[in-house]
């Protein structure tokens, strides 16, 4: 039937099946009429997928499938309903909570990307335990009664760190990223070996809850092999991908980023009826999936906040349906970048993400899990259509106010460097990738520091990504960046150490300057353009291993402000029985909070975000320990707040 016209093809699949399953398909949606604009009227139209549901589909023959405008499910007429929820981004005691706000809102699909730079960290060392335990919430959303569109990337976005890509790709300066280049082949396809085992038996024919896999992301916006989107597909098929393969680019790039065999989708802002009408005509005899529809935006560093209307979504989402067209809410829930796992955007200047991903993508739940007005409109509009009652949303989650933190012992970051890792001893300047540790995998997060011995003053020349602090000693002559690559440094008598400082505020995670994200020095650094040489170069990955070794260390006490870069160590009261709170910083300028060896993030005075979200889990009853790495000076206290604040 593919030689057929659009309409001969859906006049005669509905004349086979009318003849076998007609009473199939109208049980996914009962009688719905439609003007001639082609909207359905809803108060006459009622869904009820009950039936449709991972765990009581127990007999499956036909997964999800494309024909003609709808999509079908074995067999019955469906709509996908999805919302965005990364299990990496929050704390697994969470998934279920999460997951169950997104059922009882009324959508019947989650979906999520997969960090290739989380899970293979270093290369040949995969991780699938703990937050990054894929399998288990995949599981969980079936058990939940969820339905589950996998996207493994390799390449994800998502707004983290090289768009999901591991930092040890760039170790190679010839590599071309996100080509058929033999050495990134070889890399992906080591990971998809890995990865793919894991996936095939979540799939729908296997009796998992995944109905959909996509093939990488957003491609047409990168275009730079026309052979590469052919590879992925085939790359998941050979391995054992059975379930219906999509695409997903913005609206301008989806033909580019497109490939035979895989479904294209789309991802916008807002319903757009010209737009739809164009596209029907490009991919015909296939419904529309809007992959991701934006609840929101995300934020940078020293940007304004993003923030789109309930009003706007509920409108849009209702157009959506009154058309008949899936759609996925990006996001559902953002959760945190914790760690330093955010990414950054380029566009003219470097600009870091902010930690909140909830909050800050002004998603239909916060970052902490709570009901948003979105939430509510939403859940109001999927309960009119739905034939039998939602699910109760589950309770609130309680915050709570801790009493507030006064750091009690400091130490300056010169006298942390004894409980760093050997440092490195090279004659030039290295680049974080390409550090010899982590059993040749180099650096992937955090801060370098670079060390040499000058006998004079002058003009100091260095390429310095993202933000370097330039020291005398133990004092600040300045700071570099990508704009500012040039400082005097006055004469002086004998000769003395320069210190490079230099921070990762995350890769670049979407365009081509994902191919040049490498972090720390970049080439020589020159006094009076002579390069210098010599350096001892200190690793701070700020692992849970390096705050171990931090306690045996001798801190000073708290007496003064001190001005540099330093750890200062206090003790948060959580009482019998820990909640969430968030964290505001009055008086700090810039670095990351840890608790208990957890990284929440960083904090940057520059806003716009102002609070930083402290699960309760992460929380022992009683007395925890809490230690900020302040950059710049610090501040007297660190307060307990119960609510986000920009």
């Amino acid at each position: 039937m593919g030689s057929l016209p659009y309409t001969s093809c859906c006049l005669a699949w509905k004349g086979i099946v009318g003849i076998f399953f007609l009473p199939i398909i109208l049980s996914g949606f009962a009688s719905c009429p439609k003007h001639e604009d082609g909207k359905v009227t809803w108060s006459s139209c009622r869904s009820n997928w009950s039936h449709l549901n991972p765990l009581t589909l127990k007999k499956r023959s036909e997964g999800l499938v494309g024909r003609c405008a709808h999509f079908t499910l074995e067999g019955h007429k469906f709509l996908i309903f999805g919302g965005s929820i990364h299990y990496f981004r929050m704390p697994r005691e969470y998934w279920r909570d999460r997951l169950l706000k997104l059922k009882a809102c009324g959508f019947n699909t989650v979906t999520t990307y997969i960090p290739w730079n989380l899970h293979e960290p270093e290369r040949g060392q995969f991780y699938f335990s703990g937050n990054l335990d894929m399998e288990a919430f995949v599981l969980l959303a079936a058990k939940i009664g969820l339905w589950v569109i996998l996207r493994p990337g390799p390449y994800i976005c998502a707004e983290v760190d090289l768009g999901g890509l591991p930092s040890w790709l760039l170790q190679d300066p010839n590599m071309k990223l996100r080509t058929t280049d033999k050495g990134f082949v070889e890399a992906v396809d080591k990971y998809f070996d890995h990865l793919i085992p894991r996936v095939i038996p979540l799939q729908y024919h296997r009796g998992g809850p995944v109905i959909a896999v996509q093939v990488e992301n957003e491609y047409g916006s990168f275009n730079k092999d026309k052979d590469y989107m052919s590879y992925v597909k085939e790359a998941l098929l050979k391995r054992g991908i059975v379930e219906l393969l999509l695409t997903s680019d913005n609206e301008k790039e989806i033909e580019q980023g497109s490939v035979e065999g895989a479904l294209t989708t789309v991802n916008m802002d807002s319903f757009k009826e010209k737009f739809f009408s164009r596209f029907r005509q490009m991919q015909r005899n296939k419904p529309i999936l809007v992959m991701e529809y934006w609840t929101g935006w995300f934020d940078s560093w020293g940007r304004k906040h993003h923030v789109k209307s309930a009003d706007e979504v509920e409108q849009t989402v209702s157009e959506l349906i009154n058309r008949e067209i899936s759609f996925n809410a990006y996001m559902f829930h953002g959760g945190t970048n914790f760690g330093f796992i955010n990414g950054a955007v380029y566009f003219g200047m470097h600009k870091g993400v902010v930690t909140s991903y909830g909050r800050y993508y002004d998603a239909v739940l916060t970052e902490a899990g709570d009901y948003t007005e979105k939430y509510f409109k939403l859940r109001k509009l999927f309960a009119s259509i739905s034939e039998k009652p939602l699910p109760l949303s589950p309770q609130h989650t309680l915050k709570t106010v801790y009493p507030s933190v006064r750091p009690s012992h400091f130490l300056p970051l010169w006298e942390v460097l004894q409980y760093l890792n050997e440092p490195v001893k090279s004659h030039i300047p290295v680049n974080m990738e390409n550090l010899p540790i982590n059993n040749g995998s180099g650096q992937s997060f955090g801060f370098v520091l670079y060390e040499t011995s000058i006998c004079s003053g002058g003009y100091l020349h260095a390429e310095v990504h993202d933000i370097g602090q330039v020291f005398l000693n133990y004092t600040i002559l300045g700071v570099l960046n990508e704009k500012v690559q040039d400082l005097f440094i006055p004469n002086f008598t004998e000769c003395q150490l320069l210190r490079i400082l230099v921070e990762n505020q995350g890769r670049v995670n979407f365009s081509w300057k994902i191919q040049d994200e490498r972090k720390g020095l970049i080439g020589p650094v020159k006094i009076n353009n002579v390069s210098l040489e010599g350096f001892t170069i200190y690793s701070l990955e700020m692992k849970m291993s390096f705050f171990q070794r931090l306690r045996s260390a001798n801190w000073r006490p708290v007496s003064v402000r001190y001005l540099g870069p330093a750890f200062y160590l206090g003790t948060l009261k959580a009482g019998s029985f820990p909640r969430d709170t968030f964290l505001r910083l009055p008086g700090w300028v810039s670095g990351f909070v840890f608790i208990n060896g957890h990284n929440l993030g960083r904090y940057w005075n520059i806003g716009p975000q102002e609070t930083l979200y402290l699960p309760g889990v992460w929380l022992h009853p009683g007395d925890n320990e809490i230690i900020l790495f302040e950059k710049i000076s610090s501040g007297s206290h660190i307060y307990s707040t119960g609510l986000p604040k920009l």
